[in-house]
């Protein structure tokens, strides 16, 4: 997940959040099969309440605490989440056979606020298959591991009814053990938001293995 906001960006966080990762998402994922034969993940990200407190005082967006936004409100949050940075990949790998699938622009992008919490949604359409007969991989994941997905484990599916889903957990006692070797020893879990991390938030990340029985 990419901070854009100001005060994000530079925020000072509780004792209890110093630790990397510093922000926690759930990610709902679901493979969409269209009619035309295309192919596409579409990603819903549900925001706890102190990362959605941050952004409400950041963009001084429900100030009346209502929990609900006025629609001009709700244009400056649209406006600020519709037009992502150029280097930001949106935190997801689709592959097969250990080759990355090339992701079209986001489609469909929402955010909503409910209850005080947002709720961030878009499609990302995958539009070369490099094998039909290959189960596709798909993980969520920042790079730099500033933001931890944690999967919601009903991946769903749209479109067809021939397609399994595994999700393989990722070996976290290797991953940390990992990033302590690149830090020279130094305990992950005493890295600062400012301070370097090593961008192996794909060791942190699980795996959806998407079979299905035809071709993609």
């Amino acid at each position: 997940m990419r901070l854009t906001f100001p005060l994000i960006a530079a925020m000072a966080l509780p004792a209890s959040s110093t630790a990397h990762p510093h922000v926690f998402v759930e990610a709902q994922v679901t493979v969409v099969f269209a009619g035309d034969g295309a192919v596409g993940v579409k990603l819903d990200w549900f925001y706890d309440d102190f990362f959605s407190l941050l952004v409400t005082t950041d963009l001084g967006i429900d100030m009346d605490g209502d929990l609900i936004l006025t629609a001009a409100e709700q244009s400056l949050l649209d406006s600020q989440i519709a037009t992502w940075p150029p280097d930001y990949g949106g935190d997801l790998e689709v592959s097969q056979a250990g080759e990355v699938l090339p992701l079209a622009q986001k489609q469909n992008h929402s955010m909503t606020y409910a209850e005080g919490l947002f709720h961030e949604a878009h499609l990302r359409p995958v539009p070369q298959i490099a094998d039909p007969d290959a189960p596709l991989q798909i993980r969520v994941f920042d790079p730099t591991f500033y933001t931890a997905y944690d999967l919601r484990p009903d991946v769903l599916i749209e479109g067809r009814p021939d397609c399994t889903v595994e999700i393989i957990p990722a070996d976290i006692d290797a991953a940390y053990a990992l990033a302590e070797s690149l830090l020279d020893g130094r305990d992950p879990n005493t890295v600062g938001p400012d301070d370097y991390f090593p961008e192996i938030g794909d060791a942190f990340a699980d795996t959806i293995v998407v079979t299905c029985a035809g071709p993609l």
